[in-house]
Order: structure tokens, then sequence, then C-alpha cells
């Protein structure tokens, strides 16, 4: 679902970060009532990711803006496609030019990542997961790009997925009580969540299988045949989900371990931005 208050939002506040209210190039070179036209041009192959977005962002500015999309977000582009065209005042283009090309930039470039990991295991029953591994203040934006590109979202924050990591393990004395004190609070606070364990080795993985009451095992930076004897020793009870170092040339081994799920930090704190620029027609 489209956050649109939270889009509002961002755009304000992204656009007071550029201008602070001005835009002294503009005002010293271009009459208050100029209009342009201008497109947005491609200039890398990948997957365009952040269109509608740049929309908002061009009607945020220019109310009266005529804005097509002639390239849809998901859509496979390369060098010289047209993504949009625009026909706006000129000032408020130029206000909006950065703050529009940093997000399809950043967006395109997680969206044609997750393209390619997604391609690697489209045949397999397999889900490939983003992580909270995102820009500060950008999270829902990546994750948008994350899904275009053919990904999924595991959890958007701490908010709405339990998730007990070493680091709960170890402060809480043992998984079991970590586990135990997790659906105590959850009944407690009248909470319906899922609950991911990681697991480090298999006397872990054993003590989950033993206690319970968890949605997913997530078995951390084990080694593929180590995957595969813990998949086995599950035995469906519980999901399964791979985590730790997955990369484009490792995902699919990791996959016919046969997990439920492979989880991704890649996805969003790896992914080279795509090269897209915002050009005017010349004497417009």
């Amino acid at each position: 679902m489209t956050d649109i208050a939270l889009i509002n939002d961002f755009i304000t506040r992204g656009l007071q970060e550029d201008t602070r209210g001005f835009d002294h190039t503009s005002l010293a070179c271009i009459p208050a009532d100029d209009t342009s036209d201008a497109w947005i041009l491609i200039k890398d192959n990948g997957v365009l990711a952040g269109v509608e977005l740049a929309k908002m962002i061009l009607l945020h500015v220019d109310p009266h803006a005529k804005v097509d999309i002639l390239i849809q977000d998901g859509t496979a582009v390369e060098y010289g496609d047209i993504a949009l065209t625009v026909t706006a005042n000129s000032r408020s283009l130029l206000m909006a030019e950065r703050l529009l090309l940093n997000v399809m930039q950043r967006m395109s470039g997680i969206a044609t990542l997750s393209r390619r990991f997604a391609s690697e295991v489209s045949d397999l029953p397999v889900k490939i997961l983003d992580t909270r591994k995102t820009t500060p203040l950008l999270r829902y934006f990546e994750k948008w790009a994350v899904r275009i590109g053919g990904c999924n979202n595991y959890r958007d924050g701490l908010y709405d997925w339990i998730m007990i990591k070493d680091n709960h393990i170890d402060a809480a004395g043992s998984i079991t009580g970590a586990i135990r004190s997790v659906n105590e609070y959850l009944k407690t606070n009248n909470l319906d969540l899922g609950i991911t364990v990681e697991v480090r080795d298999f006397e872990e993985i054993r003590e989950v299988l033993a206690v319970g009451n968890v949605t997913r095992i997530m078995f951390d930076n084990f080694g593929l045949a180590d995957l595969s004897k813990a998949v086995e020793l599950v035995g469906g009870r519980f999901e399964t989900e791979a985590s730790g170092g997955v990369r484009l040339n490792t995902v699919r081994s990791i996959a016919l371990t046969g997990v439920n799920f492979i989880s991704v930090g890649a996805l969003t704190h790896s992914a080279t931005s795509l090269d897209i620029s915002l050009k005017f027609r010349k004497g417009s």
C-alpha cells in the first residue's frame, strides 16, 4: 500500500534540505512564469524504479505540470530510453531535479540488483528477502524498489516481526529463555507477530526444535552441506531461512539446499545506482 503521507513528508523534507526555500541560481536566471519541456533520460542498462515517485515530486513542485510516464516501474531499460516527459514551470523543474534523480537512481539500482537475484532462483520454491540494512530514512523507498525488482520485503522495522538474534540470545542467557520470554510478551500485549530465531550451530537448532513456538529458524552463515543437513533436521516443522554473505554467484546453490527463504542484505546496501539524467529542451 502506498503511504501518501510518508511520501509527501519525504518530498517536503528533501526539497527543504536542498533549497532551504531558495534556489538562487534559478531565481537569478529564469523568469518566474517561464515553462520548459524536459524528459528523464536513461543512461545505463537495468530495471527502472522510482518513476511513479518522480511524477509525485514533479506535481508537488508544480501542481499544474503535465507529466507523462513513458516507461513503467519494473521495466528493463537501456541507454537512450526516455522514462518520462514533463512540461512545467522552469524554476520548479530545476528545484525538483536533484531530488527526483537521486531517488530514481538509487531505487533503479536496487531494483536492478533485486531482479538479478530473483532471476537466479526463479524456477525454485524459495523467496529472496531484503533486510533492515537500508539507508536511514529511505527504507520505505528502498524496500519499494526491492519489490519492483521482484524480491520480497522481510520486516519493515523492529515493530512488525520478532527476530531473536545472537545478541538477544546472549543477553537473555539462552535460546529457550529468549523464546519463552518473547511468547509471553506477545501474549501479554495481545500481539500477533511472526517469530524468527537465529541459530549458529546444530546444538542451537535442536534447542529451538525442543522449545518450539517460533515461525522460522534462520541459519546464520552455514555452509552448503550444513544448510542441507539443517533443513533435513528441521523437517518442515518450521520455516527455514539462510542468511549471511549471500552473493549472486552463491544464491542458487543456497536455494538448492531446500531453505524456504534467503535474506540478502546486499539488495539494499550494495546496489549501484543507475545513471539517469533530466534533460531540458534547448530554448524552451
